[in-house]
């Protein structure tokens, strides 16, 4: 093995009984049962091993040494009366000869229980990450995701994609979020920019002749947290194919990642291949996501016409949305919080009525659908026992509350949520553009690469009418898993002229385009190949194979919410030279 070990503490069965071996690790535990006796848990990254202290001179050695110091145990191996089934060094235990202190922890108080770290407040988890860590918990969640990585890798290479590694320091390009800027010291006043993902450059590889390219690539926004999705850096796998059409990629990616999800997924049932397709807008109709969890067999139906009129104020003129259910048996209580859980969800209000066992209308806005019941009854076919819950304004505001429902419902309500499985679909045919809802201007609605729907032609014969372009669709796909995202994708735009016209459409002209993307607008006119590809997110996969609720549990080093490594104490103040280096001066008043 190594001169400071003979086995690992994983390793040691009945076998090994009478041989003299010897551990190295951590001391996790000491428990005292006598003056002089004593058992002893040593862990290292493969297991743990018990060690039994049966001596006067061993007992005071070991009671000067701190749990979590690392030490080294020589001694014999022999089988235990009473043996542990739970571990699969159980059945052995080891009598030392000899201990000795390799690294002494110096903290008589620990700012958690290793074993138990997951229970602890997380920023101190996280400014103790080498100790939670420690947790064997904590430590498989890593252990899979190395795993998984490599069997991407594999799956790649056998798929006959190259891996070639891009830029960390590139040019700030609007992909969608803020960049992280990097000054230039030999450039005063311009900066690199850190790749909100390698969008250009992997396109820029298919212009230069490469047919298939991917990498495991970190990738860098300046966004907020949330539970799926961690501030500053993330990685994902990064793909392109040459002479490409969407399926070639959708076929691809279901080669690769179906059986990623079989081996390593906490779940037997997975989704089988080819996905389902679902067209965004059906997906929003119908699950009111474009993300839907189709673990979920509730699915919302439109009644706008039904109840047009009826007298209650919030409908008239609205889009409404419903979601029901049959035998409903759940308190008023029940249906109070659901929809305060909505409102607070989506800052818009829903509302319900329910049937009961004799088919009356009862309850919330019972009293305003007299009129409306029967046609209600028909088309979301309701029977006595009945409840219906309702969501009313403009179409998308509608479909988005309307989904919120569906979710908290199906996964509150008994039978309507089969959890253990992985549900994988893929979204497409999104729109090309949409309406920004802060600058209430024409914008891109997914990657500004795509190839739209119909080429040239389709946005020629829309120039000048809002409504026409909201109706392009543009080449461009989602792969989704148990409401996830977990990879986006496209046909790329790789023709200037049609590039510089889907830019036009939202304001800006081929100088803009040719500023913006100086290096791709000007490989393309040299002759650029089809090309289409997509970006799984790793970090993503991980946490949903691993059935975790937040994505930090399955980064080594994660920032918290705020994006602060409290370990490393950064983000943190430079020195005045560091600034002048870089020819930044910071103003007073942010530092106030």
């Amino acid at each position: 093995m190594f001169q400071s070990r003979t086995h690992t503490c994983g390793e040691l069965r009945l076998c090994h009984a009478g041989q003299e071996v010897t551990l190295s690790g951590w001391l996790e535990n000491v428990r005292e049962v006598g003056a002089n006796f004593a058992f002893l848990v040593l862990r290292d990254f493969y297991g743990t091993t018990q060690i039994v202290v049966e001596t006067e001179d061993m007992m005071r050695q070991v009671k000067a040494i701190n749990k979590e110091s690392t030490i080294t145990v020589t001694g014999i191996v022999r089988e235990r009366e009473s043996k542990n089934t739970k571990i699969p060094t159980g059945e052995i235990e080891v009598v030392p000869q000899k201990i000795e202190v390799r690294g002494k922890c110096r903290h008589n108080q620990l700012p958690f229980e290793i074993n138990k770290s997951k229970d602890a407040d997380e920023n101190t988890r996280l400014k103790y990450r080498y100790l939670d860590l420690r947790n064997p918990a904590v430590k498989n969640n890593i252990i899979l995701r190395c795993n998984v990585v490599a069997e991407i890798r594999k799956l790649m290479t056998e798929h006959g994609f190259l891996e070639i590694t891009t830029p960390i320091l590139t040019a700030s390009s609007p992909e969608g979020a803020r960049d992280y800027l990097v000054p230039a010291r030999n450039h005063p006043g311009k900066f690199y920019a850190l790749p909100q993902a390698p969008q250009q450059f992997k396109q820029l590889l298919m212009t230069s002749g490469f047919d298939r390219y991917f990498q495991i690539a970190p990738c860098f926004r300046d966004e907020d947290a949330r539970a799926d999705r961690t501030p500053g850096e993330f990685y994902q796998l990064d793909m392109e194919m040459a002479f490409a059409t969407q399926e070639d990629v959708l076929t691809t990616l279901e080669d690769v990642l179906r059986p990623v999800f079989c081996k390593f997924g906490k779940y037997e049932r997975v989704s089988p291949a080819p996905f389902r397709h679902i067209p965004f807008n059906e997906a929003m109709e119908r699950y009111g996501s474009d993300k839907p969890d189709l673990r979920i067999d509730l699915e919302i139906q439109d009644v706008t016409d039904l109840v047009q009129g009826c007298g209650f104020g919030p409908f008239d003129g609205a889009t409404v949305k419903a979601v029901a259910v049959d035998d409903f048996t759940q308190t008023r209580k029940w249906i109070d919080k659901l929809v305060a859980d909505v409102e607070v969800a989506t800052a818009n209000k829903a509302c319900w009525f329910r049937l009961d066992e004799s088919g009356n209308l009862v309850g919330g806005i019972s009293k305003f659908l007299g009129d409306c019941i029967e046609g209600l009854k028909e088309r979301l076919n309701l029977k006595p026992g009945s409840f219906v819950c309702l969501a009313a304004g403009k179409k998308i505001a509608a479909q988005k509350t309307a989904g919120v429902i569906r979710k908290l419902m199906g996964t509150r309500l008994p039978g309507h949520f089969d959890e253990e499985q992985f549900a994988l679909c893929w979204i497409v045919d999104f729109p090309m553009y949409e309406m920004g809802e802060e600058s209430g201007e024409l914008e891109f609605c997914h990657n500004p690469f795509s190839m739209p729907q119909g080429g040239l032609k389709t946005l020629e014969d829309a120039e000048g009418d809002v409504e026409k372009l909201l109706a392009i669709n543009a080449n461009q796909y989602d792969l989704v898993c148990n409401g996830y995202e977990t990879a986006s994708g496209a046909v790329r735009n790789h023709d200037p002229e049609i590039m510089v016209k889907a830019f036009q459409m939202v304001g800006l002209g081929e100088e803009d385009v040719k500023a913006k993307f100086p290096a791709m607008y000007n490989a393309f006119t040299y002759g650029a190949p089809p090309h289409a590809g997509a970006a799984p997110g790793i970090d993503r996969i991980v946490m949903l194979l691993l059935g975790e609720e937040s994505i930090r549990e399955v980064i080594t080093f994660p920032m918290n919410k705020n994006a602060q490594d409290l370990m490393m104490d950064a983000p943190t103040t430079v020195s005045q030279k560091q600034l002048d280096d870089v020819h930044i001066r910071i103003k007073e008043e942010d530092l106030k």
